[in-house]
């Protein structure tokens, strides 16, 4: 009897241990029934919703840049900068015109520059052009025959894939068949010329920015110098956008005619 007494004491002080146990980690539970906890209202955390770093920058556009060439031409000389800009522009699109053909036609060849006593000519000045037949261009060098090595130069390392026999003075040019690896090197050279025209319109910028940094140490307020500074870079970039839709236009010729 003792024995039972002492083991159903235990088991009710270890009931009544788990209930403050469990009333120490739930205190609300000794306010409420089970029924009346299931009833309260549910409580929700506020979230808060951050932009991300895509949605940021999608929101911010390029700042447009007003040009105002009069205003300019009071700082730097604005007309020179502009044609020297356009100067890389025309000397690109010259060399996409001589050097750039699908086929060798005797308007690229007759165009084409040949250094002779250290002076350049076009070749239709020195010789006669002529299309034989569409597989064969002719060239008549008889009132200039001292001229042939250096014209023999300028067709082999003209870009068009040319490979000129001489017979006399007279110079037979086989208008190359076009293949695909051809219009790809003519894609990739249009690519090339267009990096230096880019590259060139930079250094006219840069160097309007060193001439203003000059300026500047001679009472030029840096605030005027920065906003020309910008007006003169949007500048630059309208020369690159159109050298950059000139490149475009003659890797789409060179690759699909």
């Amino acid at each position: 009897m003792f024995t039972r007494a002492l083991v159903t004491s235990t088991v009710l002080v270890t009931r009544n241990l788990r209930r403050e146990v469990h009333h120490l980690r739930y205190p609300s539970a000794r306010c409420f029934p089970a029924t009346d906890l299931l009833s309260l209202p549910v409580v929700q955390t506020p979230h808060r919703n951050f932009a991300k770093g895509k949605d940021i920058k999608k929101g911010k556009g390029k700042k447009k840049v007003e040009v105002n060439e009069e205003s300019l031409s009071e700082v730097v000389n604005i007309e020179k900068i502009k044609q020297d800009m356009e100067r890389h522009i025309e000397k690109m699109n010259e060399m996409f015109v001589k050097h750039l053909s699908v086929r060798s036609s005797t308007g690229s060849m007759e165009q084409l520059m040949v250094v002779v006593d250290g002076k350049k000519y076009p070749l239709i000045e020195l010789g006669q052009v002529i299309r034989n037949n569409p597989k064969t261009v002719v060239i008549n060098m008889a009132a200039f025959p001292q001229a042939i090595p250096s014209v023999l130069k300028a067709l082999s390392e003209s870009g068009m894939n040319l490979n000129p026999q001489q017979d006399g003075t007279t110079l037979y040019v086989p208008v190359p068949k076009v293949t695909k690896e051809h219009r790809e090197a003519l894609a990739k050279n249009a690519k090339t010329h267009f990096i230096k025209c880019r590259d060139g319109i930079r250094d006219v910028q840069t160097g309007c920015a060193k001439s203003l940094k000059n300026q500047e140490k001679g009472g030029l307020s840096s605030d005027l110098s920065r906003q020309v500074q910008e007006q003169v870079k949007s500048i630059a970039d309208t020369y690159i956008s159109q050298a950059e839709k000139m490149l475009t236009s003659k890797q789409a010729e060179v690759l699909n005619c």
